[in-house]
This record gives C-alpha cells, sequence and structure tokens, in this order.
C-alpha cells in the first residue's frame, strides 16, 4: 500500500496527514501524538475516525499541522484521518459521515470593529 495523503482544516489549523500501514504510531509535527495533545479529551478527538472505523494501531500516520491552537489543530487532525480513512476504504464513508467527521465546521473568529471593546462588546455609555 502507498501513502495516502489528505488535508484537514478547522478554524485557522491545516493539517496534512500521511498515512501507510504499519504498527500504529501516530507523529505530529515530528513529536509523539500523546506528548503534543496531553490531555484525554484531546487524545479521544485525535482518535476517534479511527475507532469508529475499527482500526486503531493499524496505521503509521504522520501528521503536520500549523495555525490556530490544539482544539482546532486536533479537530482539523480528525477531519483529514476520516478522509484518509474514506480513501483507504470507501465503505467506511457511512459511519464517518454519520459521526459528523466530513463536516468543515465554518466558524470563525469575527473580527474586531472600530469604536468597540471587542467584535461586539462596546465601551461603556456615558450620558454625561
Amino acid at each position: 500500500m502507498e501513502v495516502i495523503n489528505t488535508i484537514g482544516r478547522r478554524k485557522s489549523s491545516v493539517a496534512r496527514i500521511y498515512m501507510k500501514e504499519g504498527s500504529g504510531v501516530i507523529t505530529v509535527n515530528e513529536r509523539e501524538a500523546a506528548d503534543y495533545f496531553p490531555t484525554t479529551i484531546l487524545q479521544y478527538k485525535l482518535n476517534q475516525a479511527l475507532k469508529i472505523a475499527d482500526l486503531e494501531g493499524k496505521f503509521d500516520i504522520t501528521i503536520n499541522v500549523a495555525g490556530g491552537g490544539i482544539t482546532g489543530q486536533v479537530e482539523a487532525i480528525r477531519m483529514g484521518m476520516a478522509r484518509a480513512l474514506q480513501e483507504f476504504d470507501a465503505e467506511l464513508r457511512g459511519p464517518l459521515k454519520k459521526e459528523g467527521l466530513f463536516t468543515r465546521d465554518q466558524r470563525e473568529v469575527e473580527r474586531k470593529k472600530p469604536g468597540q471593546k471587542k467584535a461586539r462588546k462596546r465601551f461603556q455609555f456615558s450620558k454625561r
């Protein structure tokens, strides 16, 4: 099997996934996945696509991710892994789509407006 190359996005994060058959080693930006994503919630999201497809420990995955925070990065990785698994086996699309792993969450941070404190919050109004 050759290397499957896919991409996933979330907020300003972009994740490039390189998946090949192997022993189940996941590397994120040349670091161990458990070191890069220390909390259990992030590790759950990282392995969610593999767990749904029941293919944990079957692939060596190398991930390059940039931009955003760690939550946006792990969700971009999750989307890229789902796309890679679909490329590996087209029958996996149904269960992965049911969990919403192919849907790009388009929510972005709203820009700050001039004359205001934040995007929607205003400075305190003084009548006198």
